[in-house]
């Protein structure tokens, strides 16, 4: 996280304005109106503030402190600074937003903390993520990447979880060329 920390201004800047309406297109309708949702990983805030603006309840985390002290203005509430593998929730969401989160984490950490994660959604809860399409780790402007194609992602995919739906699409920010897994995963 001492990337996020020592940057967070700039990646702040970066990410808050992005227009996500079209992933969102693809979650918001299997949440259910008014459904508590966890944001997991949240950076700027971005994603957590139009869920809010939608009349969602939204629980927010991250584990850099710089980033969720950006979001909490943001978001007008509290972000609470803890690793996906800390985190331990005391209540039951009906669904997970992991956009560019958990692809933070190595390949060998990813089985685990997605069934760790998974364990706090409701009967049939929604679980989204992305990662960097793509099939090794890397490693750039120091901090790790674990980049996932269709096949990997089955591979880190628990008993707890099923795959709905999966697409690639191409990041959303103008400067950036990159490919993006999407995913839909719906808890067992």
């Amino acid at each position: 996280m001492t990337y996020y920390d020592q940057n967070a201004k700039l990646f702040f800047d970066n990410t808050v304005n992005v227009d996500m309406s079209g992933l969102y297109d693809e979650f918001l309708p299997l949440v259910p109106k008014a459904g508590h949702i966890l944001d997991a990983g949240c950076g700027s805030g971005r994603d957590s503030k139009a869920f809010i603006e939608r009349g969602y309840q939204v629980y927010a985390i991250d584990d850099s402190a710089e980033m969720a002290a950006l979001a909490e203005q943001l978001i007008g509430q509290k972000v609470e600074v803890i690793s996906f593998q800390a985190f331990k929730p005391s209540r039951y969401f009906d669904a997970i937003w992991a956009c560019a989160s958990l692809l933070h984490l190595r390949m060998q950490d990813l089985p685990e903390t997605i069934n760790q994660l998974s364990k706090c959604l409701n009967a049939d809860g929604v679980f989204y993520c992305s990662f960097k399409y793509g099939q090794e780790e890397v490693t750039r402007d120091g901090r790790h990447f674990t980049n996932l194609n269709e096949q990997l992602l089955e591979s880190i995919v628990g008993d707890s979880l099923k795959i709905a739906k999966t697409w690639v699409t191409t990041d959303l920010r103008p400067e950036r060329h990159e490919k993006w897994l999407n995913a839909i995963l719906i808890r067992c």
